[in-house]
């Protein structure tokens, strides 16, 4: 059983060998390739040997079982204790997305609705930006597009985190995020107290750590300038530092205005850019493997509906997991924990059982 870990026990060893050479540090892209891939790999190396010593404990027990009652009643609570190491490795062991320990860009886009959509998607970036805190991690707002009362009509915000270990990566955990969020509730402009849906939609995509990591031919490029504009479409400024960047090959088009300088928007635009290709990258990936990968979560397409907000219940549902609470008012505070867990161990599943097919 497990025959396969000796592999990556010997792959961890020879990390730990490099990692343990003061000349790799003069390399920082290596040594954070090291550092991520080690963190990766201490969870199944410490769950291996647990495996391992309760094994053995299992046995020793068993042989001495009919010489001592006390060896014989420690059996049961052994096998028991081997039967949930084995799942933990069994889990650590499923092969992860490549892009897991990576920080995001998160996009959210009011939908169908108007200002009551826009006004959600500015609830959704607040319960974002909550959940980032509660995890330690840091936010930064790139860009933004106000409506008229407030809300985003569109915002995109860097969300950053400190851990190597893919487990606890910010996409690891912020990739089920994308897809279309839909809001019940009576809107600010409602005077009849009925209540409206609308919708906002949540890209969430893996951002690349360093410009070098995916290079783009400048000729590739087609950058247009413009003066950038507020809600409603008055112009905020009277030079033209808004920024157009389209991507020839793949016909993918940033615009950032939020910066006051022209360089500055460029710089941001090339940033959102970049984790686009790189999503857009993985996505043929996917496409090529979908015959072999089972996990449904991680391909899923933008356009689908995976969760409802229902404010006069106060209750919270996800549609893929079947995740359903009335704790509404604290998840918009935040506390999205419990929603993201479903989908993470949804997707360890169909992992799981696409290993055993």
């Amino acid at each position: 059983m497990f025959e396969s870990v000796q592999g990556l026990l010997d792959e961890h060893a020879a990390i730990q060998a490099q990692l343990g050479d003061p000349a790799v540090y003069a390399d920082q892209k290596l040594a954070r390739k090291l550092g991520r891939r080690s963190a990766q790999l201490n969870g199944i190396v410490e769950a291996y040997h647990r495996w391992e010593a309760i094994s053995d404990d299992l046995s020793a027990a068993k042989e001495m079982a009919d010489e001592d009652p006390e060896f014989a009643a420690e059996v049961p609570e052994l096998e028991a204790a081997l039967d949930t190491a084995a799942a933990k490795l069994r889990r650590l062991l499923i092969p992860r997305d490549p892009d897991d320990a990576r920080n995001v860009i998160l996009e959210v886009k009011g939908g169908e609705g108007g200002d009551e959509a826009a006004l959600f998607a500015a609830d959704l970036l607040r319960m974002y930006t909550r959940y980032a805190e509660s995890r330690g991690w840091k936010t930064e707002l790139i860009s933004a597009t106000e409506s008229d009362l407030g809300g985003y009509k569109d915002v995109q915000m860097a969300v950053k985190g400190s851990s190597n270990d893919p487990a606890e990566g910010v996409y690891a955990r912020l990739k089920f995020e994308g897809g279309v969020h839909r809001v019940q509730r009576v809107p600010v402009t409602e005077s009849q107290g009925r209540i409206h849906t609308s919708a906002a939609g949540v890209l969430v995509l893996p951002e690349v750590d360093e410009p070098e990591e995916l290079e783009i031919n400048q000729n590739d490029l087609k950058i247009d300038v413009y003066r950038s504009s507020g809600p409603g479409g008055q112009s905020v400024n009277t030079t033209d530092s808004a920024v157009r960047i389209t991507h020839l090959p793949t016909g993918i088009v940033v615009a950032m205005q939020n910066e006051k300088s022209q360089l500055q928007n460029r710089e941001a635009g090339m940033r959102v850019l970049r984790a686009r290709i790189l999503a857009h990258q993985q996505e043929q990936i996917d496409a090529e493997n979908s015959a072999q990968r089972k996990s449904q979560i991680r391909t899923m397409d933008r356009s689908e509906r995976i969760r409802t907000y229902n404010y006069p219940e106060n209750r919270i549902a996800d549609h893929r997991t079947g995740y359903k609470a009335y704790n509404l008012d604290q998840v918009m505070n935040g506390d999205l924990e419990p929603v993201i867990q479903s989908a993470i161990e949804m997707d360890e599943q169909a992992r799981l059982d696409a290993i055993g097919d």
